[in-house]
């Protein structure tokens, strides 16, 4: 019996449905995108196969090596036995993908994808972290190219299907494309070097044509009724002289528009157009009327900015260079050649000032660091050139030349002006972009998409980096936040049994120097609530009595009962700490004789207590002498006695003197209120003097102790400082906090601002 291709049958439905999961069957227009889609994926991974022979075939030839050349030619061969099996398990993914697709996944909440999880960030092995940032470049070159496209095929799924998605869960999405093929590769037994070639063909002959799967998708579902009023772009297989598409301007033509864009480019740019002839001659120039004048072409525009950006100088003062001067004079010299007054064409003229006002706002805002400013001012004019071939980018935030710009700001928003900028990687490769923009741009936007991949795959890889050094940080400031709290409890039991008493001043030097380590590494590794802590406290306990003078008979016997169990548990805690062996035996010799001392004292029976006991004196303040003893031979020198009467304070490995105290501020204050508005991942900007700044952002706050620590752009720890130091700083103004939204978006609001500001004055 003959099956329609549009039907599945029952047994096969069945089969793809969640034994655990509620659900119900596909679409019948959903069946036949996957059908089509699972069709044209497959002759794109034959292509991708055929294609594989010749191109590592040729890799074996340039081989230097014989190792690296016999590598080749067994991937060649593992490669086309484990070729069926590739497929199969690619394709497999895909249908399981559409298939869960009305599934709901009971008591399993999906994670969300974007979410980073420090705690369990680990270090990523090298081979790793290259496959990785070759999975971004990929994905970034079909977001970029494609984005519009791919976000119609996800809303009009959103609209037929219960489990609701995004781009990245997309089943036809460059993501999980990708991490398909790399899952279906994983049995190949490859060195990353090949397997980084496999994925480049795999981005060229099953990713390089997401246009067209994206559009036979949407036309699919366009044709089931699905959202029809969504208008995409056509798939554009190469790129068409910008003559044939786009129209030409004059001051009568109306708006020029990419073909096939949508209505809401249309209105937006209208709107800012709406605006801006409301205010012309009063927050622009109006330019010089001349009645013969004809308005220039797109084309014509193009051609001067063209020439102006070749001829563009190096070095130049941002604050020197006016756009529209420079284009004036261009214009007066042709007219004068031509023997006609020209003039720009009004809608050409609008997009000319909207992007010398965008410019304007980007140039003065603080947030970029004054040596990048002069690196991102030589944009303007290729920035300029697409706004005049595709007005989507004013509206579309996804444009991969609005992109290239956030994505350069985003990445400078970290940078510290140096002397040796030149060096700084970051500095080179945005050096790179701008200068092969300059050189390399003249109609063809698809230059932006290309740097944009490749700027993103450089700023992912350098993102990656930074947050594991990030992640080292935080692991040792938390270690040290557990070591300082634990460094308080330890000082707290030493004052609580040490201050204002009079005691030997080794007993003292040996509790502060000694038994302090073996309570610090007791408190750490059992906590204060253990049995081992509290053995500590009693042994120091202990110790203190043992050495204390007793006239109690009772007390004498306990003395001798004490003391060698008191002696061994400070040789096996000190033994534990580490302690200095020298300074051990030091201790002991010392802490010795005050033993004898006592046993002597609790020998000698005295026949009349003195008139004023010890510890009076003691407590009056005298000093201490020693007891006479009934015996005839010379009494021992008394043991040197202090008093503890400050309060001890332990330092930190490194530490040299105690830490400065706080400032104390009432709970409202408003600095205070500034503080608890930053956030883990905040860029600020500390004031040092007048000349160095320095710019660090949040990467933890340790609730413990209250610190808050800063890190660089590499993720290396720059600061740290309290709570109400950071106050302090907002008060004095030597703070500030960085604006990381996005460059271009606060730039379009801030002159969309302006300019309704200046119509209603």
């Amino acid at each position: 019996m003959k099956t329609d291709a549009n039907v599945v049958p029952l047994t096969k439905a069945t089969a793809e449905q969640s034994p655990t999961s509620p659900v119900g069957r596909l679409p019948v227009a959903l069946i036949q995108v996957r059908d089509k889609a699972a069709q044209q994926l497959k002759q794109n991974l034959q292509s991708l196969f055929d294609n594989a022979d010749d191109t590592l075939f040729e890799m074996a030839d340039r081989a230097t090596s014989n190792a690296e050349q016999n590598a080749f030619f067994e991937a060649m061969r593992d490669l086309r036995l484990k070729r069926k099996s590739i497929e199969r398990g690619f394709l497999q993914k895909v249908f399981e993908s559409f298939a869960n697709l009305n599934q709901y996944e009971i008591g399993k909440p999906q994670p969300a994808l974007d979410a980073v999880s420090f705690d369990s960030l680990s270090l990523v092995q090298n081979d790793e972290l290259e496959e990785t940032v070759a999975l971004d470049a990929m994905v970034a070159k079909v977001m970029s190219r494609d984005a519009m496209a791919l976000g119609h095929l996800t809303t009009r799924l959103n609209a037929v299907i219960s489990k609701k998605l995004d781009d990245k869960s997309n089943p036809l999405g460059p993501t999980l494309l990708s991490e398909y093929f790399l899952d279906a590769c994983s049995g190949l037994g490859v060195e990353i070097k090949v397997k980084l070639i496999i994925l480049k063909l795999f981005e060229k002959y099953v990713l390089g044509s997401c246009d067209i799967l994206y559009a036979e998708a949407n036309q699919a579902l366009v044709n089931a009724g699905v959202l029809p009023e969504l208008k995409s772009a056509p798939p554009r297989r190469q790129q068409r002289p910008a003559a044939s598409v786009y129209a030409q301007s004059s001051g009568e033509e109306g708006i020029p528009l990419l073909e096939g864009a949508d209505q809401s480019v249309q209105e937006v740019f209208g709107a800012l157009q709406d605006l801006l002839s409301q205010v012309r001659g009063t927050a622009m120039p109006r330019r010089a009327q001349v009645a013969d004048a004809l308005p220039i072409t797109s084309n014509d525009l193009m051609r001067l900015l063209s020439h102006m950006q070749q001829r563009a100088p190096a070095h130049v003062n941002i604050e020197d260079f006016d756009l529209r001067d420079q284009l004036e004079r261009l214009l007066e010299r042709a007219s004068v050649k031509s023997g006609k007054a020209r003039v720009v064409g009004e809608v050409d003229e609008d997009v000319i000032n909207l992007v010398s006002m965008l410019f304007e706002f980007i140039l003065d805002d603080r947030t970029l660091p004054d040596s990048l400013k002069a690196l991102i001012g030589r944009l303007q004019i290729p920035m300029l050139k697409v706004a005049v071939l595709d007005k989507t980018f004013f509206s579309r935030g996804s444009h991969p030349a609005r992109r290239l710009l956030n994505e350069i700001a985003s990445a400078a928003l970290g940078w510290v002006d140096q002397d040796d900028a030149q060096r700084d990687s970051l500095y080179q490769k945005i050096e790179q972009v701008v200068q092969r923009l300059l050189n390399d741009f003249v109609d063809d936007p698809a230059i932006f998409s290309e740097l944009l991949a490749e700027f993103m795959a450089f700023t992912g890889d350098e993102r990656r980096r930074s947050e594991l050094l990030e992640q080292r940080t935080r692991d040792a400031e938390e270690g040290s936040a557990k070591a300082e709290l634990a460094r308080r409890q330890v000082e707290q039991a030493l004052n609580e049994r040490l201050l204002g008493k009079i005691l030997p001043e080794v007993v003292v030097r040996l509790l502060q120097e000694a038994w302090s380590k073996v309570l610090m590494l007791t408190c750490l590794k059992h906590g204060v609530d253990s049995e081992e802590w509290q053995a500590a406290l009693q042994t120091m306990d202990d110790l203190v009595w043992s050495v204390t003078p007793h006239e109690d008979p009772e007390a004498r016997l306990r003395l001798l009962e004490l003391v060698p169990g008191l002696l061994k548990a400070l040789r096996e805690g000190m033994a534990s700490a580490a302690f200095d062996p020298f300074s051990t035996s030091e201790f002991f010799s010392q802490l010795e004789a005050l033993h004898v001392q006592a046993f002597k004292r609790a020998a000698a029976e005295p026949e009349a207590a003195p008139e004023e006991s010890t510890t009076d004196a003691a407590q009056a303040g005298i000093e201490l002498p020693l007891l006479e003893l009934p015996v005839a031979e010379e009494a021992e020198p008394a043991p040197a006695m202090v008093e503890v009467v400050e309060e001890i304070v332990l330092l930190a490995p490194g530490q040299t003197h105690p830490q400065e105290l706080d400032v104390a501020l009432p709970d409202d204050d408003e600095a205070l209120q500034q503080v608890e508005s930053l956030r883990v991942g905040s860029w600020v900007e500390f004031q040092e003097d007048d000349e160095h700044k320095l710019r660090c952002k949040l990467a933890a706050i340790i609730k413990p102790t209250g610190k808050y620590v800063f890190v660089n752009r590499t993720g290396m720890k720059v600061l740290e400082k309290s709570r109400n130091a950071l106050a302090v700083e907002f008060r004095r103004n030597t703070i500030r906090l960085l604006d990381d939204a996005l460059l271009f978006d606060r730039a379009l609001e801030s002159v969309i601002g302006n300019l309704r500001k200046l119509k209603n004055a």
